[in-house]
């Protein structure tokens, strides 16, 4: 289900109004022809597509974000991304962004989690990398043993990429959903406790073995 999706080249006669309608449809979907003649079909078949899955995992994620007034969701149909936007405990409340990119094939990884950051303050940079660090020892700490692989993470340019590994078991799109959101809601907090002086480095990793303990799906 997550592995790399064989593409087979076909050649087909269409008319010139069914093509011409296509392509205006997917000029407003910002995808490829080939790529809505494949998502059309496969709606109409009931076959369940890469996109078809994105589609439901980023809704159910949209809907599990919306009673949260911490975290604001944003979201567009047909889109392999949304975003979320938080205000950070911290002096002039700056802002952090959350964006979960999910890709349409992969054989360990079938996304990866942004955290941005735009700020001036030097101290918030500093006080920003060393939770960046944090995090990333606790994750190879607690969660790759149980994976079996390091979590692929980098800090560059104001932002802090995450890969989200291919889930543990197999899943439905809604349980993928709370486990993205869940861990997004945990990363949120402990960074939120950080930088305020709320959680020591201590509190965060009780965070984090709390939320391994009690995650039913690992990614």
């Amino acid at each position: 289900m997550y592995g790399k999706v064989k593409k087979t080249l076909y050649s087909l006669l269409l008319d010139e109004d069914v093509v011409r309608a296509v392509d205006q449809l997917a000029h407003r979907r910002g995808c490829s022809r080939s790529a809505l003649v494949n998502q059309l079909l496969a709606e109409q078949l009931d076959l369940m597509t890469p996109e078809r899955r994105i589609a439901e995992v980023l809704r159910a994620m949209e809907t599990l974000f919306q009673p949260d007034p911490d975290l604001v969701p944003m979201f567009s149909p047909n889109a392999l991304s949304m975003s979320m936007k938080s205000a950070l405990d911290y002096k002039y409340r700056p802002t952090v962004k959350y964006e979960v990119e999910l890709y349409r094939s992969g054989e360990n990884s079938i996304g990866a989690l942004t955290v941005s950051y735009r700020t001036q303050s030097a101290e918030l940079l500093a006080a920003m990398e060393r939770f960046f660090s944090l995090w990333k020892q606790l994750e190879n700490a607690y969660l790759a043993p149980r994976l079996g692989h390091e979590i692929p993470s980098a800090i560059y340019d104001g932002r802090f990429v995450r890969s989200i590994s291919v889930p543990s078991r197999e899943c439905s799109a809604k349980e993928l959903a709370e486990a993205i959101s869940d861990y997004v809601h945990l990363f949120d907090k402990a960074l939120k406790g950080c930088l305020s002086g709320r959680l020591s480095a201590a509190d965060v990793e009780g965070l984090y073995a709390a939320h391994m303990q009690g995650s039913r799906l690992l990614i």
